[in-house]
């Protein structure tokens, strides 16, 4: 019985602490955004960019709580609901998910959430050059349904991975079991790769992350999750930073968007961040899936297909799914009981 008691208070003390942390940190972004764009202004502009809003509600539970960073959500729904042009999602995506994803990354540090800090750092330096390879090569060129539809697809065919590895009961790696030359330089690739396709559609970092963790090292969805959370975290900061002092495209309506959104994500991620605490890895997978799906459903609905765009969706699916597919066969390391 006292041991039940101690275990209970320590655990509420541990919950009141990492709370305490994403709190304080909500109370100051909302200071600072109430301070720089003022009372009225602020409030007028969340009423006007009430569908902003909303969407990120939802983008940044997921953001927080699952490998698919609030820009998954974001740029669909801008794009193809909110029909908003897709370089300012892309630039909206990068820019919010630097105080959502920061603001979850911090509480996922408070509560001493298991991550895998090598593949950070190392697909972090990679990130930087892909995302300035994406920002400011690739997007001005590529046709907006091109990057609508190549995101959709990545993403899609990563979900038919990962759901026939999900049908069987497995053991993963609570850490990337061997450290070397050959982890450093994959992950650097998987973080020009992603990295790239943040700067074309503002998220993709964490999900390609996730998946070269999960294929590639065998690394545990539980551990993966929090991991891709930060990384993109990191990245979705360097964008910012890029678009905002050197492209120069941080501008209106974009800045509109991003203040309505932003009292928001600051709450949405650090939750979702602690809801995926409490859940198993196979129900992080799951919704994961379930997520994808919709994307999918959604870019069938919504996007204005032709053959043309048609064959080239099922090119890049069909290109991934054998990346991730050759991943999965290619992974050596050693498997451990969780």
């Amino acid at each position: 019985m006292i041991y039940k008691f101690l275990r209970f208070a320590t655990k509420t003390a541990f919950s009141q602490h990492f709370i305490g942390i994403s709190v304080l940190v909500a109370v100051i972004v909302w200071t600072c955004w109430l301070f720089f764009a003022g009372p009225r202004f602020a409030f007028a502009n969340l009423i006007n960019n009430w569908g902003v809003a909303v969407t990120m509600v939802f983008g940044s539970m997921i953001a927080g709580g699952t490998s698919m960073g609030g820009g998954a959500v974001a740029f669909p729904v801008f794009t193809k609901v909110l029909q908003i042009p897709p370089h300012e999602s892309m630039v909206f995506s990068l820019a919010i998910q630097s105080i959502g994803m920061t603001a979850a990354s911090l509480t996922i540090m408070a509560m001493g959430t298991k991550v895998e800090w090598r593949f950070i750092l190392w697909a972090s330096l990679g990130g930087i050059l892909g995302i300035i390879l994406g920002s400011v090569f690739l997007a001005p060129i590529l046709p907006p349904p091109v990057i609508k539809v190549s995101f959709t697809m990545i993403v899609s065919s990563f979900a038919v991975i990962l759901f026939a590895l999900n049908r069987k009961i497995r053991s993963r790696n609570l850490i990337i079991p061997v450290w070397g030359q050959t982890e450093q330089l994959l992950s650097i690739i998987a973080g020009i790769i992603g990295g790239t396709i943040s700067g074309l559609v503002g998220s993709g970092m964490d999900i390609l992350g996730f998946s070269v963790m999960v294929l590639l090292f065998g690394l545990c969805e539980k551990v993966s999750t929090p991991t891709s959370v930060i990384l993109m975290a990191i990245n979705a900061v360097a964008g910012f930073i890029l678009h905002k002092f050197f492209i120069g495209d941080f501008v209106q309506p974009v800045i509109s968007y991003w203040l309505a959104a932003v009292p928001v994500v600051v709450v949405g991620a650090p939750t979702g961040a602690i809801l995926c605490s409490f859940l198993q890895r196979h129900t992080v997978a799951r919704i994961l899936i379930g997520l994808i799906f919709i994307e999918l459903v959604s870019s069938f609905l919504l996007l204005p297909l032709h053959f043309g765009l048609i064959c080239y969706a099922l090119i890049i699916f069909i290109v991934f799914l054998l990346i991730y597919y050759r991943m999965y066969k290619t992974n050596l390391y050693i498997k451990k009981d969780l």
